[in-house]
């Protein structure tokens, strides 16, 4: 597992390092959202890569990885094609001024490395301890986990991308769709789909040792760099305001009667 675990994490410093310099060119770091997916990915084919003979729940995990990890940076890039860098990143340029690019590289590019090599740790468990013993109950629960939770990611974020797109909409707040039993699908969604690999985890030995990873994704999306950021933002809105009055924030659910 060792020698996987120096494999991925010397390519991944090499693949955030490249995106840092793309950001430097292009002036907009925040193509590091992007780039999220993409190291996940990145980081399964590699662990596919240094199995000799892939085991079936190395494969299934492996396509999960990838279909989410693409459809994310896909969806991100398009989101984001032809706007300006993200406000989160332009008050990064304000707060750091002439040192924006040493200390993104540190505190953005190879931090984000860090959280993502970190949260690999199911991935890296399936690709080294993983007996070939047949899939079971705790498999398919997290294929099935994974369906859901893709399925709100996937469905919320092009639902919020249609509404956002009506010029009749410019200012207000998604209300429909999945975005009717909480304020943020697609975060619940992420979170899901991670529960759902640590589940094929949890299958092989030693998984368990890994369930710090959704634990701290979770966590993540909830207290850190998901939810708050987004709440704050839009807490300024009466008319979200009023919406979160009614709509559970995370766990989707029926919305409060009036």
């Amino acid at each position: 597992m060792l020698d996987l675990i120096g494999i991925a994490g010397a390519v991944l410093f090499l693949y955030m390092t490249c995106i840092w310099f793309i950001a430097q060119r292009i002036h907009d770091l925040s193509i590091v959202d992007i780039a999220w997916g993409g190291g996940f990915v990145l980081l399964s084919w590699i662990g596919l890569g240094y199995v000799s003979e892939p085991t079936t729940r190395q494969i299934i995990l492996t396509i999960l990885v990838t279909i989410w990890g693409l459809r994310l940076s896909g969806y991100i890039y398009i989101r984001g094609r032809g706007k300006e860098e993200d406000y989160r990143y332009q008050d990064m340029r304000k707060r750091w001024g002439d040192r924006v690019a040493l200390i993104s590289f540190v505190r953005v590019y190879m931090f984000q490395g860090v959280i993502l090599f970190l949260l690999s740790f199911p991935l890296f468990i399936v690709y080294t301890m993983d007996n070939g013993s047949s899939l079971g109950w705790l498999d398919y629960l997290g294929i099935t986990l994974w369906l859901i939770g893709f399925g709100f990611e996937a469905i919320s974020d092009q639902q919020l991308y249609r509404f956002k797109q009506n010029p009749n909409n410019k200012g207000k707040v998604i209300q429909s769709g999945l975005w009717k039993y909480t304020r943020h699908p697609n975060y619940f969604g992420e979170s899901l789909l991670w529960w759902g690999i640590f589940m094929l985890a949890l299958a092989v030995p030693y998984g368990i040792a890994t369930v710090y990873a959704p634990i701290a994704l979770t966590f993540l999306l909830l207290k850190v760099s998901g939810v708050p950021l987004l709440e704050k933002k839009y807490m300024q809105k009466p008319e979200f305001r009023e919406y979160a009055k009614r709509t559970n924030q995370f766990i989707p659910w029926f919305p409060k009667k009036k």
